[in-house]
């Protein structure tokens, strides 16, 4: 291309962005890979539409899913073409907010109407039905945003699809009878109403419609059926709408995107115009190789393979570990390598499926003196979930512990009202005795609901106080902490409470607090154990702060990358059950194979996957499999590396990675068949030994009792060997 013929701030566009920036036509889908420039499409488009073809930049429309995104679209787009500044360029839900503020009437509204968030929606539903719990509102609050979301209202035939609950209709139809008697309205309510206006209004939609002769969508694959609908009400016959997405990208159904919103775009709109952007300017080659590898077995979508346009570059590497701790280290390993060859710290992203898969990480890389930030959630200690347990363990090593008495003693709610905790607070100052004493003197003055509550506290700490003084869990075993934090987090009701959160809100509360037992089975069950745990607990809350601008590692969930880059970037915990959890197949199995791809194709100039042979779970070690994932990838795609960080092809097959078992040739001090014995549990023979460098190994023993247990001989001097 000669350079003059078309004006400077196009010169830098290769042939298929900048045939998708001139297009013209009434419909263009623009199927953007990772790393491809859609977001550079998207804003010179508008610039050269106003720019080149005159149109008023007040007739463009553009929307997409965070403020981030809609300001950086609109300041890119006035570099180009200041006058771009009066187009609409907002995010859905600011638009519906915009569009219901300038036709009040149609909507019955006044201009001053608020909007109601999700504490707000809970609390209207408390107030409707008053004698339902915090709980119970926030449960049906965030069903009734999902069924706004798919565009269903109380009267829907299909409103089953949201909730199977009897009276889930009625209660949605009360609360919608009772938001709009308030004049306000709620987030779902800002898509929508103005569906639901565009459909039902000619001279509304017409008016509308003439207004938006150009309609753009970015991240158009995360968009939901109600964003759907109101997309087909704006744009005219003759509108022109172009929509930029990638469906190799679409990972949040749970939030209610709908992948076929893009897969049948061409369907809905015949005559669509396809331009795929396959070139990539993030990652090298062999990247871009496996991450097609993974999503191309997924059977919707509508197909690229994107071409690196950067030289060279390794091909990734799979290391299979022993444990998390080996999968730790390896990852510090691999930084410290990074360190060494020049590069920074903050180059370095560790991905992973789960918030708590964060805890291990969190406490270990302080001790390796590897700085790290979590992006897009709360350092593990500063859950919600586990400050709860943590306050149920510190008021168990200290009964005096006021702020820990406060937070667990009516959570879940147990009846328990402030003036009876606040009468137990001041009967234990006056008597100088600790609160559980104090909740004993105190219980007599204590009527209907908040007695019973205060009387299964004080049995529930009674319980715990036991097993922690004779050493065993509520099995009667000895045990590890983990095994009290379990016991405790079920029998108070927490695993419960949090269990119905993350069902409704789709959080990993539950896993965190599994995460919590993992971590408390390294103690031993004992006040010393406890007090061990509970001060180190507080050690690595101190050793860390959260830094945006600092030279950190970064640890950070797949679906929280989405958008992100990295020079490195390490994916771990790829066994089966952990990603994908077994129980996803069908549509689920394809969005968890895009949220790899989405992963992969973060990495800029490396990338490592990890497996686990071992990994911790419910406090207790299971032996894993590799993930369904790591077997569809073509083996020459990959080097197979051991967990010393050495190319590791002669001791693993490819077909069952991770299945074989370290060629050592070194003899070992713990091997199976030795006979071994135990103070409490008598003699026994070692079935199984698993190397792990930081921990040393892991002995599984059966005894003769028929009992198995497990134990790190580096931490206790109650197993021996027997000499024959």
């Amino acid at each position: 291309m000669i350079s003059g013929q078309i004006p400077e701030y196009l010169q830098g566009l290769n042939p298929e962005q900048l045939e998708a920036v001139r297009d013209e036509g009434t419909r263009l889908l623009i199927l953007a890979g990772a790393g491809t420039g859609k977001t550079r499409v998207i804003t010179t488009k508008i610039a050269y539409l106003v720019r080149e073809k005159h149109i008023l930049p007040e007739s463009i429309l553009a929307v997409t899913f965070t403020n981030k995104a809609a300001n950086e679209m609109r300041e890119r787009a006035m570099d180009i073409e200041p006058s771009c500044e009066r187009a609409i360029i907002r995010t859905f839900h600011s638009f519906g907010a915009w569009f219901m503020r300038r036709n009040v009437q149609a909507f019955d509204l006044k201009r001053e109407f608020t909007i109601y968030d999700d504490d707000d929606s809970a609390e209207l539903v408390h107030s409707i039905f008053p004698t339902f719990s915090k709980r119970d509102c926030g449960d049906y609050a965030f069903l009734i945003a999902k069924a706004k979301d798919y565009g269903l209202s109380p009267d829907a035939p299909n409103l089953g699809f949201i909730s199977q609950h009897p009276e889930f209709r009625r209660i949605y139809a009360a609360y919608e009878e009772r938001l709009r008697a308030t004049g306000n309205v709620d987030f779902g309510d800002l898509i929508l109403m103005p569906a639901q206006l565009l459909e039902k209004d000619e001279a509304i939609r017409n008016r509308t419609q003439q207004r938006f002769r150009v309609i753009l969508v970015d991240e158009y694959q995360d968009s939901n059926i109600a964003q759907f609908r109101l997309l087909q009400q704006l744009a005219s016959p003759e509108a022109m709408l172009c929509v930029v997405g990638d469906d190799d990208q679409s990972i949040y159904r749970f939030r209610g995107a709908e992948v076929r919103n893009i897969l049948g775009f061409q369907t809905i709109f015949p005559g669509t115009k396809l331009i795929k952007l396959e070139r990539n300017y993030r990652s090298h080659q062999s990247i871009l190789d496996l991450a097609h590898s993974i999503v191309a077995h997924n059977a919707s979508r509508l197909g690229k393979k994107l071409l690196a346009t950067r030289s060279g570059g390794t091909k990734p590497k799979l290391a299979i570990l022993d444990d998390q701790d080996q999968e730790i280290e390896y990852c510090a390993y691999i930084a410290r390598q990074h360190l060494q060859h020049g590069g920074h710290w903050r180059d370095i992203a560790i991905l992973y499926r789960t918030n708590a898969q964060s805890l291990g990480f969190e406490r270990l890389f302080p001790h390796y003196d590897i700085p790290y930030r979590i992006v897009g959630a709360l350092r593990f200690y500063e859950r919600e979930e586990i400050k709860d347990m943590l306050a149920f363990l510190a008021f168990l090593a200290n009964p005096r512990d006021e702020v820990s008495f406060k937070r667990i003693v009516n959570k879940p709610a147990r009846g328990i009202g402030t003036t009876s905790i606040e009468k137990i607070v001041a009967s234990a100052l006056q008597d100088d005795s600790d609160l559980l004493e104090a909740s004993h003197k105190v219980i007599q003055e204590v009527h209907g609901k908040g007695k019973d509550g205060l009387r299964q506290f004080i049995s529930l700490i009674g319980d715990a106080k036991t097993s922690l003084d004779k050493g065993v869990n509520d099995e009667g075993n000895l045990g590890m902490l983990g095994s009290l934090v379990a016991d405790f987090a079920k029998n108070s009701g927490l695993i419960d409470f949090y269990r119905g959160k993350d069902k409704i809100s789709g959080t990993q509360k539950e896993e965190n607090i599994e995460e919590l037992v993992n971590a408390a089975s390294d103690s031993p069950l004992s006040e010393d154990g406890l007090l061990e745990f509970l001060d180190t607990v507080m050690l690595d809350q101190s050793q860390q702060r959260n830094d945006a601008n600092a030279d950190a590692v970064t640890l950070i969930t797949m679906h929280n990358t989405k958008g992100l880059e990295f020079p490195v970037v390490i994916v771990t915990g790829l066994e089966q059950g952990l990603f994908p959890r077994n129980d996803e197949e069908g549509d689920d199995i394809e969005e968890q194979r895009r949220l790899f791809y989405v992963a992969v194709t973060r990495a800029k100039e490396q990338l490592y996957l990890t497996a686990c042979r071992w990994r911790r779970l419910h406090g207790r070690l299971f032996e894993t499999v590799p993930s369904r994932f790591l077997t569809e990838i073509d083996s020459e795609l990959y080097d197979l590396w051991g967990a010393s960080g050495r190319p590791a092809q002669a001791a693993y097959t490819h077909r069952t990675p991770g299945r074989e078992h370290y060629d050592t040739t070194t003899k070992a001090e713990w091997a199976p068949g030795m006979t071994v014995y135990h103070d409490e549990y008598g003699n026994g023979t070692v079935i199984k030994v698993t190397p792990s460098q930081s921990a040393g190994a892991l002995v599984i023993v059966k005894f003769e009792s028929g009992k198995v247990a497990q134990f790190f001989p580096k931490y206790t001097k109650k197993l021996e060997k027997v000499e024959h």
